[in-house]
């Protein structure tokens, strides 16, 4: 507890946008965010006071920083599973805990668990060679998609094979000098119409708050535009979808956010992947919902009753900045004067990122009735901000 505030204090371990912005969303909670940060200059550092500079996977760092916690959360999903336990063996109160949280650390076993659940997930088996891969290629059909068990996101970690030809130099070649430390699961490509993220709170009481149902927009395996809700979706798809994620966030016992990234195959809503933290796929909710997901995190994890989900306009749309490749010399400081004297209505989120190719570097937000025009207005702020021209 903070004796200066009287309010409790929670820890986020990893300093990146999505504890800076749990840090925004704690400011008008009058709570204190304590943030394990592995450099002063990540985005959370330069803006919490109360940081300590540590490395995820050192146990000591971790247990040092949790003393300070009343509740102990994550900014990303890599913390060892141990450390977890020893966290919670020393006494710390961490939320989501290992044994669910290992379901958005492993694919494979994510598979297995909701496979086990009858939940709906596109065919996949194992693989540890190429004989494996071309097994379930010719039962399935070509292409297939390879994955990492662990650690893959933003496109990292997953090949698109098109034939047993091609299984091991691209698997191997992928994989670096030593393919055989990392572990393979292989998914039937999923013919896709569109993909889905269905975003739920859930407290430890037990008591679950949902978002609307969005579409997210991919490129080259990086989110570039959230819209919510999701256009054309019938109410019963996304209350099916809803109901999903509720059913997975209670089964898997998951404490604090839960997204689930959803296949749309036009048939059927398959489960793509988990994530148990704030999501890329619900910053739409920070001008768009009445209540962020930050501050639904901090609530959920602090075991407060859930704030209201609905949406503050008809529609929202999100869309990433990405670091720019075409080598303007404009300034980001530049980059903003135009882009807000283009776009005065939609918001800005920048987070404190160095500059690089690709990298997701902020995010903007725009509101309206007309979805083509929030789309365009959100895709030319996002320009700007990326490129230095609309």
């Amino acid at each position: 507890m903070d004796t200066r505030t009287g309010l409790p204090v929670v820890g986020m371990i990893g300093g990146g946008q999505l504890a800076r912005m749990t840090h925004q969303a704690a400011i008008a909670l009058g709570q204190s965010l304590r943030v394990l940060a592995a450099s002063p200059d990540d985005g959370a550092a330069l803006v919490a006071a109360d940081t300590m500079i540590g490395a995820h996977t050192d146990l000591d760092a971790l247990l040092a920083f949790a003393k300070e916690c009343d509740v102990v959360t994550f900014d990303h999903e890599h913390v060892p599973g141990d450390h977890i336990r020893a966290l919670v063996a020393a006494g710390a109160v961490v939320r989501p805990g290992a044994d669910a949280l290992l379901h958005a650390q492993d694919k494979r076993v994510m598979r297995e668990r909701l496979s086990g659940l009858g939940v709906p997930v596109p065919r996949w088996a194992p693989v540890r060679s190429a004989d494996d891969l071309a097994e379930f290629g010719s039962r399935v059909g070509w292409p297939v998609v390879v994955k990492a068990e662990r650690g893959g996101y933003d496109g990292r970690g997953v090949w698109v094979v098109g034939s047993p030809a091609e299984a091991p130099s691209r698997t191997v070649a992928s994989l670096g000098d030593k393919p055989a430390a990392v572990n393979l699961i292989v998914e039937e490509k999923v013919p896709l119409v569109r993909e889905l993220a269905a975003v739920v709170a859930r407290s430890p009481f037990g008591q679950v708050a949902v978002y609307p149902v969005v579409e997210t927009v991919q490129e080259d395996g990086i989110c570039v535009e959230v819209i919510a809700p999701a256009p054309g979706l019938s109410d019963e798809r996304a209350v099916r979808a809803q109901n999903l994620a509720i059913r997975i966030a209670t089964e898997l016992d998951v404490v604090g956010l839960l997204a689930v990234e959803l296949f749309d195959t036009g048939v059927d809503l398959l489960v793509n992947e988990l994530a148990m933290r704030p999501h890329n796929s619900a910053h739409w909710t920070i001008e768009g919902a009445r209540t962020s997901q930050f501050e639904q995190h901090l609530r959920a994890v602090l075991d407060y009753p859930m704030g209201d989900t609905s949406l503050t306009a008809p529609v929202v749309v999100m869309a990433n900045v990405l670091g720019g490749t075409n080598g303007n010399p404009m300034t980001i400081d530049e980059r903003l004067h135009h882009m807000f004297a283009a776009e005065p209505g939609v918001k800005v989120h920048l987070y404190g990122k160095q500059v690089r190719p690709g990298r997701k570097i902020g995010h903007v937000t725009a509101l309206g009735d007309d979805l083509s025009s929030v789309r365009a207005s959100a895709a030319r702020a996002a320009k700007w901000l990326s490129e230095g021209f609309s």
